[in-house]
């Protein structure tokens, strides 16, 4: 059953990446906001989680905003899958109208003088079509890592399609994964991370919106090991054609503490940035797994 229905999950993306890119722009977008409603409605078990995590970002909302906010989530969320789907057909004008980002010379300048920089996001908007806008707007080639997905030939489409958008594409498993990264900063390249989930069992525990978290220590540990500079970045959609995101400051490297010590100072400050950009655009956070230890510690682990 499981490979029956492995086969048929890489066949509906394959139809995706193959038939989505041809529709027109507005055919697109009302097909996923059609597709979002309808997972909304039925109330699955990612729907849930993403209301109960919401729950967190925005505390004093009533059930009935609550709903709303998950329902506009579905819809931004669906917004990524239908843009991504899309991208490899954009044109490079149609990816500079599409996106803006505040205080881009903390990248830029710092790239600009040679020195390698961590660029750590959230799940928020579209970071596809951020790498995409920084790999042909700006011209700025990067790495990244991607979750090793099943069945196999998923994650072989994914590594295809984000090497066809000019990202150089890293599994996230195998020792060897850190060691690349540093290598491409201490060369003074750019290596992107999204980084508000925590996938291995060595996450740094930190304060989320008032709760017990986890998230990733490679961002501080690469900045540490190797000079890199490490800045937060936040995303959102602006209206129905447009995505806004921000450079926040970047994260320095205490002065003083052990390695551990340092690298929670540091994951907190990431933590801390990620939240104020999710907190002002919350239904462009597409966390619909369980984040927070509370939930992760239930029984059935992990959603």
């Amino acid at each position: 059953m499981s490979g029956a229905r492995d086969r048929l999950t890489d066949a509906l993306y394959g139809a995706g990446w193959s038939t989505v890119k041809k529709l027109p722009a507005p055919v697109a977008a009302a097909l996923g906001r059609r597709i979002a409603d309808t997972a909304w409605k039925r109330r699955g078990r990612g729907v849930l989680q993403l209301e109960a995590n919401l729950a967190r970002v925005v505390p004093d909302a009533d059930p009935r905003r609550l709903a709303e906010l998950s329902r506009a989530g579905m819809r931004s969320y669906m917004r990524y899958w239908m843009e991504s789907f899309r991208l490899p057909a954009w044109s490079e004008e149609q990816v500079r109208r599409s996106v803006g980002i505040e205080d881009i010379d903390r990248l830029t300048d710092t790239l600009a003088a040679g020195r390698g920089v961590v660029l750590a996001l959230p799940h928020l908007a579209n970071w596809d079509l951020a790498g995409v806008w920084a790999t042909r707007a700006l011209g700025v080639p990067f790495t990244t890592v991607a979750e090793r997905l099943k069945p196999e030939s998923l994650y072989d489409r994914f590594v295809a399609y984000r090497e066809s958008l000019g990202m150089e594409v890293i599994p996230h498993t195998g020792g060897s994964a850190f060691g690349a990264l540093a290598r491409r900063l201490r060369s003074g390249g750019l290596v992107c991370l999204v980084a508000d989930r925590d996938l291995s069992a060595s996450g740094v525990e930190v304060d989320f919106f008032g709760e017990r978290a986890r998230m990733p220590a490679g961002p501080a540990l690469l900045a540490q090991q190797t000079g890199a500079l490490l800045l937060p970045a936040t995303l959102w959609y602006e209206d129905a054609t447009t995505m806004r995101g921000r450079i926040h400051q970047p994260v320095d490297v205490p002065a003083s503490g052990t390695r551990a010590e340092k690298t929670a100072v540091m994951t907190q400050a990431l933590a801390d940035a990620f939240a104020g950009g999710i907190a002002e655009h919350p239904e462009d956070w597409h966390m619909l797994q369980r984040l927070w230890s509370a939930d992760l510690e239930t029984p059935g682990g992990p959603a």
